[in-house]
């Protein structure tokens, strides 16, 4: 499971929020944490054509209570896609998410970005897991991002299963939400892929009723699921009216070929669009 974690004032309180009494990890850096998603942001428009979000699954507006966002795993691009996503929320939420323990030994740096350590595949670590997140999500302003398969899945895959973990967790929470996320990288009309996401209606803890583990863990991958249908539908369209364009990113082939293309529409006196369609229309 990818992670980022990010300190910030809480709203309103003035007092630092920190995941140390959870994880165990080095405090995080608030500024580490901005540089880092702004540097993200420029790495996603250097390699997708646009990052999107669907409009009729647009970021959530959420109550301010703790949420936990969890999302289908198609590729190990979804962490930076998630921390790129995290600029259209609320200044004052707190980002949080687990990575293998092994991975953060081996790249210290990332607790400076708040990322705490989980040992993956034992009870040990399941336990560890559990009480880590079940202390992060005590602060309303706190968010935790999973990538609840636990390992890369096509995001055509059905049916979608996810670990069990995510039903303990909520079967152990009295308030909050879950927000599932659907995310792919399809090719359309250019040389690089899309980026896009669709958020799911807010699955609320104290609303939902005395659920078991394996009842959560169901609704979970039942609303994941439904929202990967829906994205996949709107993804074969290749229609970007659809979507909401949150990041632009690198359109055309570049080099020789798009020099060529761009002399050629200057003598047929038309615009040159480096896009290979735009509104619908070719430009090749």
């Amino acid at each position: 499971m990818a992670s980022i974690i990010r300190q910030s004032r809480s709203l309103g309180s003035g007092r630092r929020h920190t995941a140390e009494s959870a994880a165990g990890a080095i405090r995080p850096s608030s500024w580490i944490f901005r540089g880092f998603r702004a540097y993200s942001r420029r790495y996603v428009a250097r390699h997708f054509h646009a990052l999107r979000v669907s409009r009729q699954g647009p970021v959530p507006e959420l109550p301010p209570e703790p949420v936990i966002f969890v999302m289908n795993h198609p590729s190990w691009w979804d962490p930076m896609i998630g921390l790129v996503l995290t600029a259209w929320m609320p200044a004052w939420r707190v980002h949080h998410a687990p990575i293998d323990a092994v991975g953060l030994a081996q790249y210290r740096f990332l607790e400076r970005l708040g990322f705490f350590g989980v040992e993956v595949g034992t009870t040990r670590g399941s336990l560890a897991f559990l009480r880590q997140s079940l202390a992060i999500l005590a602060d309303s302003v706190s968010v935790l991002w999973i990538t609840s398969q636990g390992v890369f899945v096509d995001p055509r895959e059905r049916p979608v299963r996810l670990k069990e973990g995510i039903g303990h967790l909520a079967s152990r929470l009295e308030r909050g939400a879950i927000v599932p996320l659907a995310v792919e990288y399809p090719f359309w009309n250019d040389r690089c892929p899309e980026a896009l996401a669709r958020f799911g209606p807010p699955i609320g803890i104290a609303t939902s009723g005395p659920l078991s583990p394996r009842e959560w863990t169901e609704r979970i991958e039942k609303s994941l699921e439904e929202m990967q249908d829906r994205l996949v539908e709107e993804a074969r369209t290749r229609d970007p009216s659809l979507f909401v364009t949150l990041v632009g990113g690198t359109a055309g082939v570049g080099g020789a070929y798009d020099a060529w293309r761009r002399l050629s529409a200057g003598l047929r006196g038309k615009s040159f669009y480096a896009d290979h369609q735009t509104n619908g229309h070719s430009h090749l």
